[in-house]
């Protein structure tokens, strides 16, 4: 196998109980659809060598304490490739999924769609998408490990369309296969570590590691209500002064204060564990501003978005509308951090989309039917640092302000000397307490005690 494993050795990688679905059965004509020559033959082969008949196997078993239906796929029988019949056994599968109320775990090793049956085995691209899709609906989630290979049709429907996409180290993973390609390309541009960097992909996790990641998404992740009220996630505590900021000056300068706590200590406090997503899925990340993804919170799941107080890129924006689109699908409730001196406003970040980034997050916070809670921790820098907010649901630290731009930048648009600086601050009314007299937030949260 090009990993090294069967179908069979990673079911029994990351479970001890699975149990295998019925097949559905399908009367081919001899050869397949096309009456491809020598293709009865080479499945006949393939069988022998793998012990399989065909190049997947679907059943349930439980990771941890979560029962899920799993996909394993079986690159010795012809590539893994997809035909009818192994389209058939994915439709069961996801139908099986739906009707028990389990999620999908596919463990994916596929060169891509099978020659012999031409058309008609790309076309299971197609119903593999529905079926993906209606699981969607479903409010149930879907976790892709990416093996060695996966590539083409495969990666690009139940890979790359899954909720949270894992992936083993050094796994040839690309559209296209290695046999396909410019004699040109770059051989590390397709690889399990090129795709995560890329923000296509979550996480790579090592193969005695993968039982136990799966184990923490599929508890996290089952832990919603889709479709039922939710109630909201508990505004974190302020960890830093207890004090309020005198001016707006004040509140600007402790605001940017190297000393105040961080998205990082925030979220070490609030969660007793938490795991990350990674990427906007189209081309970026930004793990410099944006921290993303799902913890346990006083034994609750709750999704979190978290801006670290730099300049917050388009990918960032992108992926805490991921965030909140899927926490959404599967009705868990989402806590926002809010902590940036604005957007990244560099020629790059207008080339990688900034503005339709934004709006990307502002559409996504207004049509969550799940509830979101969002805190103010640091600097609000204007649009960039209200995209995450929550409207009606925000409140904010001691240390922290609001506004509507910077004063430095306030100060210049009025072509204001750089001295009046400080009291235009006052004048914008960012304080905590402004903005609570204002309505803009709830309230100014307490210090931990």
């Amino acid at each position: 196998m090009a990993d090294g494993l069967s179908a069979r050795e990673t079911l029994a990688l990351v479970t001890d109980d699975f149990t295998e679905l019925p097949a559905p059965a399908r009367q081919s004509p001899p050869d397949g659809p096309l009456g491809w020559p020598g293709y009865d033959a080479a499945r006949a082969r393939a069988a022998e060598r793998t012990g399989e008949q065909e190049s997947v196997i679907c059943g349930t078993a439980r990771i941890g304490g979560t029962r899920a239906v799993l996909i394993a796929f079986e690159f010795g029988y012809l590539g893994g490739s997809l035909g009818e019949r192994t389209g058939d056994r994915l439709v069961a599968a996801y139908t099986h999924a739906r009707k028990q109320r389990l999620p999908v775990v596919p463990l994916i090793a596929t060169g891509g769609s099978r020659m012999q049956e031409g058309m008609l085995a790309l076309t299971q691209l197609q119903r593999v998408a529905r079926e993906s899709a209606l699981t969607r609906e479903a409010g149930l989630a879907q976790i892709a490990v990416l093996r060695d290979p996966t590539t083409g049709g495969g990666w690009a429907t139940l890979g790359a369309g899954a909720d949270i996409v894992l992936a083993l180290p050094g796994a040839q993973v690309g559209f296209a296969g290695s046999r396909v390609r410019p004699p040109d390309a770059d051989p590390a541009a397709y690889t399990a570590e090129a795709q995560v960097a890329a923000g296509s992909a979550d996480a790579v996790v090592r193969p005695e590691e993968l039982r136990d990641t799966l184990a923490a998404w599929l508890r996290l992740l089952s832990g919603g209500r889709p479709g039922q009220p939710v109630e909201p996630a508990p505004v974190p505590a302020a960890l830093g002064s207890s004090t309020l900021p005198a001016t707006g000056w004040d509140a600007v300068r402790r605001a940017r204060s190297p000393r105040r706590p961080r998205a990082h200590a925030y979220l070490d406090a609030y969660f007793t564990h938490r795991l990350a997503i990674s990427g906007d899925r189209c081309g970026g990340t930004d793990p410099d501003g944006m921290l993303c993804g799902f913890g346990e919170h006083r034994g609750r799941t709750v999704a979190y978005a978290a801006q670290t107080g730099a300049a917050t890129r388009p990918a960032g924006y992108r992926t805490a509308a991921r965030l909140i689109r899927l926490a959404d699908r599967l009705g868990i409730p989402v806590l926002t951090l809010v902590d940036t001196p604005g957007a990244a406003n560099d020629a790059e970040a207008e080339r990688q989309g900034a503005g339709p980034a934004i709006a990307e997050l502002f559409g996504a916070v207004a049509a969550a039917r799940t509830p979101v809670t969002t805190l103010v921790i640091g600097e609000g820098g204007s649009g960039g640092a209200l995209a995450p907010a929550a409207p009606g649901n925000t409140w904010a630290t001691p240390d922290s302000y609001f506004s509507v731009i910077a004063p430095e930048l306030a100060a210049a648009i009025l072509k204001r000397p750089p001295g009046e600086v400080e009291s235009t601050a006052g004048q914008l009314r960012l304080r905590p307490q402004d903005l609570t007299a204002l309505g803009v937030v709830r309230g100014i949260r307490d210090v931990t005690p």
